[in-house]
């Protein structure tokens, strides 16, 4: 418990059933959401058509609930950079 209090894992995982495992096994609230530029990894799933690096709709897809997808993509980053929280807070975001 102590060692993830302090542990953060992203989601630059490539495919569905890699970000299915990392939900499983890593606990939400531990997950920050990680995306490249589309198209820099240059290679497309032969199966969907789309960029294997666009992480985005593989957490859409993960079978987690709404609360813990805002988790994932806003609001461990928020938790975990407190001066980002505030400056966005101060934009009004």
């Amino acid at each position: 418990d102590h060692l993830l209090n302090n542990v953060f894992f992203d989601t630059c995982v490539y495919h569905q059933p890699g970000i299915d495992l990392l939900t499983r096994v890593i606990p939400v609230d531990n997950i920050l959401f990680a995306s490249e530029m589309i198209g820099a990894v240059r290679g497309i799933d032969p199966e969907t058509g789309h960029y294997f690096d666009d992480t985005k709709r593989y957490v859409e897809a993960a079978h987690i609930d709404a609360a813990e997808r805002y988790k994932i993509f806003e609001g461990n980053a928020r938790r975990v950079y407190p001066r980002l929280d505030a400056t966005l807070k101060m934009k009004g975001q």
